[in-house]
């Protein structure tokens, strides 16, 4: 049983090294969307390449998340982990130095790798070190730091991208590396599932990441039809037949289908497909709306972004609360209309847009749907399977989300239009973004609706969010689970928003 006190030096050390790991993955997930613009400007990239820096990272982290959970339960957690922190360093460094946007693309994409052997081992550190009594204290400063990171996220990238350049939201990372690592060798004990020796289900995360950039290629290449499209296209939806049919039939899959079986994970993931796709392509695009057609600087861009947030930091464990009291179906069906509400609000935001009069007002109520939301949504998913699976289960819901804004990002200019230049041109960027915010809010129309046709009320007994405290607004936080005495994980165990 672990038996390391949080009030210890080593508690502190490794409460420390795991809040420096998570910030480094949600430093970079939450700035990069604000430095696209002079990306695009410096490295003359066009809108497809803007969508594929994004993407690259998406793709890798949403494809090998799982499997990075597994390979640390069997070959050790702060192994992986530390890896994971140097892989991702050595990435941004790539990332910071690119000289053309393919680079860039591609490290991109070997971030996503570190991202994937890294955010699944910070929470669970905190579970397999600390002892019981300090874990649940452990697990809220840890969640309650990352939040903060999540809102400084967008300011310090604003100010890096117009201060000393976009390459330093990359570079940013090396230091927090150097700093990262020697501590978790230094400090953080060694742990591990013993149990775990079946194979990895490599070709399960290869199709599964193939089928997501097949499709993914596919939409974004889509505004020139051509043969090549439709083969990926055909090639892509090929990959996931082949994915499911590998998952149905493997004795240790990366993801059992059989948790399906349960009509409520099925239900609350796909809520989570709706809201998680609407929020993606929202955050995209509307960094780019205020840059290109508001006027905004990046480091205001950044700025005027953090009121969603904030909210969810501030309030994400009082709506777990209140939806303990009153169920699921309510917030998960109230939650998504607010937030589709927020979205066509942001149709006032054009030309020489006031922040406080046109702004500020669609960001809070977007804000206040998702704390209305995000805590429910978890909660729903952890209750939904056995105990023992829950750790799978806020895996397989958080891999599902990083999906989904994969796709949206891809999807959504080639639906409002925009063309490959479209961000070069205020006018034209302006008229592509209003019509993409009411796609973004029916997604999340279609959301509401499958909640309140579908969620059932919790069991009294069910087992409750150890994150309270949510920051990320592009993915559900990972749980874990402890059973026996030891922690059980089959896929993610933390992420960087808890």
């Amino acid at each position: 049983m672990p038996d390391v006190r949080l009030a210890s030096p080593q508690g502190k050390w490794i409460l420390l090294t795991t809040v420096l790991g998570s910030s480094m993955a949600m430093l970079d997930s939450t700035v990069v969307n604000v430095a696209l613009p002079r990306i695009g400007e410096d490295l003359d990239a066009d809108l497809a390449a803007l969508q594929w820096t994004v993407n690259a990272y998406m793709l890798t982290l949403a494809g090998l998340i799982l499997l990075g959970g597994s390979l640390g339960d069997r070959y050790g957690r702060r192994r992986v982990f530390v890896i994971g922190v140097v892989w991702f360093a050595l990435a941004s460094l790539l990332c910071g130095l690119a000289p053309n946007v393919g680079v860039l693309i591609a490290a991109r994409a070997l971030q996503g790798i570190g991202g994937a052997l890294l955010t699944p081992g910070s929470l669970a550190l905190i579970q397999a070190s600390f002892h019981p009594d300090d874990r649940a204290r452990a697990v809220g400063l840890w969640s309650g730091f990352g939040g903060i990171g999540a809102a400084v996220g967008p300011f310090l990238g604003g100010w890096l991208v117009d201060g000393p350049g976009w390459r330093w939201v990359f570079l940013l990372n090396v230091p927090l590396a150097l700093l990262c690592a020697p501590i978790a060798v230094r400090h953080v004990p060694e742990s591990g599932d013993g149990t775990q020796h079946g194979r990895f289900d490599v070709l399960g995360a290869f199709l599964g990441a193939a089928a997501l950039a097949l499709v993914t290629y596919a939409l974004i290449e889509a505004q020139q039809v051509s043969v090549t499209v439709w083969v990926t296209a055909i090639a892509g939806v090929a990959a996931g037949i082949a994915f499911v049919w590998v998952e149905r039939h493997r004795p240790d899959p990366m993801m059992p289908l059989d948790i399906f079986r349960s009509r409520q994970f099925t239900a609350v993931n796909l809520v989570t497909l709706c809201v998680y796709a609407a929020f993606g392509g929202f955050f995209f695009l509307a960094a780019l709306q205020l840059q290109v057609v508001s006027g905004y600087s990046a480091l205001g861009a950044g700025t005027a972004l953090l009121p969603t947030t904030a909210l969810m930091l501030l309030f994400s464990a009082r709506s777990g609360a209140l939806a303990d009291r009153i169920g699921p179906r309510i917030p998960l069906t109230v939650g998504p209309l607010l937030c589709s509400a927020g979205m066509l609000l942001m149709l006032r935001v054009g030309p020489d847009a006031s922040y406080l009069t046109d702004v500020l007002p669609a960001l809070l109520v977007l804000g206040l749907g998702m704390v209305i939301l995000v805590a429910p949504l978890t909660a729903t998913v952890l209750a939904s399977v056995d105990t023992a699976r829950a750790g799978l289960a806020s895996g397989i819901n958080n891999a599902a989300a990083r999906a989904a804004g994969l796709v949206a990002v891809a999807a959504l200019p080639l639906l409002a239009g925009m063309g490959e230049e479209a961000y070069r041109s205020a006018d034209a960027f302006d008229a592509a973004f209003d019509r993409a915010m009411p796609i973004c809010a029916g997604v999340l129309l279609l959301g509401a609706v499958v909640a309140f046709a579908t969620v059932r009320p919790l069991p009294p007994d069910c087992r409750k969010p150890e994150c309270l405290h949510h920051g990320s607004v592009t993915t559900p936080p990972l749980e874990g689970v402890r059973s026996r005495g030891r922690l059980e994980m089959k896929g993610g165990e933390g992420d960087t928003g808890g």
